[in-house]
């Protein structure tokens, strides 16, 4: 796993640095939306409702919407001024009973690890949650936005778990009318609970959905059920651009030295190369000819000298 935030878990003057981990990964199944005819993905533009054409990225902006529809423009500089916060602390504020904190408030799951020296004041905080048999309820900064959450133990990890604000919390606009229960309709769901009772196991349960996916997919793979194209995967994408990018930069190299790539494509460069090169390759062939030449006509001479040297000294 990778650590997405690392920071501190301050309680009074205790100070614990921890890194912060995702605890939960989805395996949701999804699907792409494709033509049927030839397997192809569709794409979405950004098209403006108003007028009908194509947005540039550079050209969108946030938008928040009234309750009378009206559309308020916010530029980078509004935002820059809205209340942001970078700070790296996981403020402890209180510790309540579990029971006072009801699971609809809960949103997402982060492991902390000690990091450093944090170690023995971690073990510290985890083993008073576990004897107080309560949580931690903090505030930290994530993404710059402060955000409620709760410290919890799960087996030998302190376990964050961000909450949703109060307001955010739907209530239900319907009431359950309920008539009259007889004491023997109470009786019998009072034996249904007990006959089904047990301990939870997560192992117990699977996703039996994502698995009948997964075989029918594989079923019409192996029965050939497949439209293949030029993006069926993303390496051969990837090929593909590279070459196309790799042509048209040598295409454009020719046309700035003024070649011509019909001539190119008809003549081989190949071929070229030897024919211009054989006269380079004839030149230091003559060199070394003509040198030994002229070092046995130096050694001639320089005989016929000694020898005349030789007479010389005999008529004396």
């Amino acid at each position: 796993m990778r650590a997405i935030w690392k920071g501190a878990v301050s309680f009074g003057l205790v100070s614990v640095p921890v890194k912060l981990y995702a605890a939960t990964e989805s395996h949701d199944v999804s699907f792409r939306q494709v033509h049927a005819k030839d397997g192809g993905r569709i794409k979405y533009q950004r098209v403006c409702s108003l007028d009908g054409e194509e947005v540039a990225y550079a050209d969108i902006a946030k938008g928040y919407e009234t309750e009378d529809g009206e559309m308020v423009i916010l530029t980078d500089d509004d935002m820059a001024e809205l209340p942001s916060t970078s700070s790296r602390e996981i403020a402890v504020e209180k510790f309540v009973p579990r029971e006072q904190i009801d699971p609809l408030l809960f949103e997402k799951s982060y492991y902390l690890e000690p990091e450093g020296a944090g170690a023995k004041p971690y073990a510290l905080l985890r083993q008073a949650l576990l004897d107080a048999d309560r949580m931690a309820v903090v505030t930290v900064a994530l993404r710059q936005r402060t955000s409620i959450a709760v410290l919890r133990v799960k087996d030998d990890v302190i376990v964050l778990q961000t909450m949703m604000w109060p307001d955010e919390i739907r209530t239900p606009d319907f009431s359950v009318e309920t008539g009259d229960v007889k004491p023997q309709e109470v009786k019998m769901a009072h034996m249904l609970v007990e006959t089904l009772a047990g301990d939870f196991d997560a192992t117990e349960f699977e996703d039996d959905y994502a698995g009948a996916v997964e075989a029918l997919v594989k079923s019409k793979i192996e029965g050939g059920e497949i439209k293949r194209t030029e993006t069926s995967t993303k390496t051969s994408g990837e090929v593909v651009d590279l070459l196309a990018a790799l042509q048209k930069s040598v295409a454009a190299a020719k046309t700035a030295r003024g070649e011509d790539d019909g001539a190119d494509e008809k003549k081989p460069a190949a071929k070229k190369t030897p024919a211009k090169k054989a006269p380079a390759k004839k030149a230091p062939a003559k060199k070394s000819a003509k040198a030994p030449a002229k070092k046995a006509a130096a050694k001639k001479s320089t005989a016929k000298k000694t020898a005349a040297k030789k007479q010389a000294k005999k008529a004396s």
